[in-house]
């Protein structure tokens, strides 16, 4: 008979083997990129690229700081980091004994038409003394649990759990990345409408000396209303670019002073640094760079950890082995509690439990798990193709600006000669008025122009260089 049931036992575990499903390989370097970001040539190695290596700015580097020190999404993804590793320390702790101390009293009384009444009524529990109708039962000791990891599931979650703090401390760096981003951004913006008000200020002056010189030319009867009219409103037009310009400062700075986590206040600025860009990358640098961006490698990590949550899945198919052990002293007397070796008690049970029926709960975490991580590996391969393209439009957009400026600088020099010698030209009566106010208009919006286009460098190079995955520590 003990043959019959052992075969039997094996048969419903061998059953039971079959039914464990298979993982596919998944690999999460499948997605391919070309070495570089070049159509043609060799790859320059490059590991990261440091915010110091572009910031030279002593007063933006400050900001930044204060930013970053003051952030509450950067507060926020430190908390996840911690509970991470709070996830990670639970996981660890369940491949070892869960050991505990403790103590119990209790009291019981067994129906006399009972096997237990009827035996202890006769029974001596010491020399001349029956055991006592209400029996009491006092333990002191250790217990212990053990579930001893036979397919790894307890050390594949605490791998998964590892995995987990890692990508949430990437997830950290790329808040900060970020935040610099915004910060060295909008700290641009600032001082190129500071420029665009200065340029706007110097137009202002030299229109209101052109205004004053023909209101005496009409005094003098040389011209009529028509033409103080039209250098008056131009006049009037600039101070209400100024004021428009005044208001986006004011917007700018409390958007800047939000980034940086503090209540509106005057931001320090060095004006200057909108026409310094001696910052470059090659597009031959290697394109395995993005491998190191902080938003990338925690979609990696996130890959990493479903992936030891599907083998855990896997592992809750096979049987699970516990182990359950207890050393105490155990007495119905107190007077007898510490009389050993008579009152110590001990128990050392293993219990083994292979899913048969109702398999299906196993079988639908399976299947979340499977396709959690492959959810999790189409969304990195997907997160790096897109970063690649990204970078590649950002080498163009480099190209094209640095272009742009270059010729919208050449262009500002011809309007500057033509403004300065338009006025010197109409009083000569070799021009009419209209060619010193359009010289004057035209010569104000390419300076505005020029400064944009060193403003939209500045914000190219500081996408390109957060698309590659440019750190601040």
């Amino acid at each position: 008979m003990n043959k019959l049931h052992t075969g039997l036992l094996l048969l419903l575990f061998a059953f039971s083997a079959c039914k464990v499903p298979s993982i596919g390989s998944n690999n999460s370097n499948s997605t391919s990129m070309p070495a570089n970001f070049a159509s043609n040539g060799a790859a320059t190695k490059l590991d990261t690229l440091k915010w110091n290596q572009f910031i030279q700015d002593t007063l933006l580097i400050n900001h930044i700081k204060t930013a970053i020190a003051n952030n509450k999404n950067i507060a926020l993804a430190y908390q996840k980091v911690e509970m991470s590793r709070s996830q990670l320390l639970f996981a660890k702790g369940n491949l070892l004994p869960q050991v505990n101390l403790g103590a119990s009293g209790s009291i019981r009384k067994f129906g006399l038409y009972t096997m237990d009444g009827a035996g202890n009524i006769v029974t001596e529990i010491t020399p001349g003394k029956l055991v006592p109708i209400d029996l009491p039962d006092y333990y002191a000791g250790i217990q212990s649990t053990w579930e001893i990891d036979f397919r790894g599931k307890l050390k594949n979650q605490s791998k998964s759990a590892l995995a987990k703090t890692l990508s949430s401390s990437s997830t950290v760096q790329f808040v900060i990345n970020s935040l610099a981003a915004d910060v060295a951004l909008s700290y641009f913006q600032l001082i190129a409408l500071d420029n665009e008000l200065q340029v706007i200020r110097e137009s202002a002056g030299k229109e209101k000396a052109a205004l004053d010189f023909v209101k005496e030319q009409k005094e003098a009867g040389k011209v009529n209303e028509l033409v103080v009219q039209q250098f008056a409103a131009q006049y009037y037009n600039l101070q209400i670019l100024e004021s428009e310009v005044l208001r986006n400062i004011a917007k700018e700075e409390n958007r800047f002073n939000w980034l940086l986590g503090r209540y509106p206040q005057t931001v320090t600025r060095n004006q200057q640094q909108l026409f310094k860009s001696s910052y470059s990358v090659n597009e031959s640098i290697s394109s395995d760079i993005l491998l190191n961006r902080a938003d990338i490698k925690a979609a990696e990590w996130t890959v990493q950890s479903t992936r030891f949550d599907l083998q855990a899945a896997r592992s809750a198919f096979y049987p699970s082995f516990t182990l359950n052990a207890a050393l105490g002293l155990q007495a119905f007397n107190w007077g007898y509690f510490f009389a050993t070796p008579q009152s110590i008690a001990y128990q050392l049970a293993g219990n083994m439990l292979q899913p048969v029926f109702n398999r299906s709960a196993i079988q639908a975490q399976f299947a979340y798990a499977n396709a959690n991580q492959k959810e999790a590996l189409l969304q990195y391969q997907q997160l790096i193709f897109t970063s690649f393209m990204e970078v590649s439009a950002d080498f163009l957009e480099i190209k094209q600006t640095e272009k742009i400026k270059n010729i919208t600088f050449q262009k500002l020099n011809e309007y500057q000669k033509a403004s300065e010698s338009s006025l010197d030209l109409y009083k000569a009566a070799r021009v009419t008025y209209l060619d010193v106010l359009l010289t004057q208009q035209y010569a104000l919006q390419t300076n505005i122009e020029l400064i944009k286009m060193h403003n939209r460098a500045h914000a190219s190079f500081i996408k390109l260089f957060t698309d590659l995955g440019g750190q601040w520590n």
